[in-house]
């Protein structure tokens, strides 16, 4: 139940971007960057990433939202997504992406976690240093969103297809146009 007065028809970060819509905008310019912007990961990978840090934070709604995201951008779809949910290190990824994961978890513990070690890794898994920084920052962030949603008691919706029609939505249009069709004012 939520904390505050939110619409109940509305579920997770967008019930909160309503409430307080001069936040919409900042927020999703930072995901837009990091999850859609120019980058060697691919949106997949990087969605991956927010998935990843937001089910080790027990965010049901960015997980479910990140995951769909995430599905519908990689090869091995939702399965994909779960098996690296459940088992990063085992997970039928490349090396450089379970060294990204390692680094992203580490970061949703603590920032002061990440080792030098953790930045070997990658590097030695072909990781370089934007890759590593951008990892590091979704992993942050996200810690960020989830703490944000959880912390106001938003609801998520437990029906899978209304994350997967989204997904379709974000793949084709990013979060800025998403936004700017939701009708969410930036004052």
């Amino acid at each position: 139940m939520p904390h505050i007065a939110l619409n109940p028809d509305e579920y997770g970060i967008r019930s909160l971007f309503r409430f307080r819509p001069g936040t919409a905008l900042p927020l999703n310019g930072l995901v837009e960057v990091l999850l859609c912007g120019p980058s060697t990961l691919t949106r997949g990978e990087r969605e991956l990433i927010a998935a990843y840090v937001s089910s080790l934070n027990q965010c049901t709604y960015c997980y479910s939202s990140h995951s769909a995201y995430a599905a519908a951008q990689l090869p091995g779809g939702m399965a994909q997504v779960q098996q690296v949910c459940a088992h990063a290190a085992g997970a039928e990824v490349s090396d450089k992406m379970k060294a990204l994961l390692e680094i992203a978890s580490a970061v949703q513990e603590s920032g002061l976690k990440v080792t030098s070690e953790h930045v070997a890794a990658a590097r030695e898994a072909g990781a370089t240093d934007i890759e590593i920084h951008d990892s590091v920052l979704i992993a942050a962030a996200f810690c960020m969103y989830n703490r944000y949603v959880d912390g106001l008691g938003t609801i998520a919706s437990d029906d899978p297809e209304l994350y997967a029609a989204r997904a379709e939505r974000i793949v084709e249009d990013g979060y800025l146009k998403f936004l700017a069709d939701s009708q969410v004012s930036n004052p």
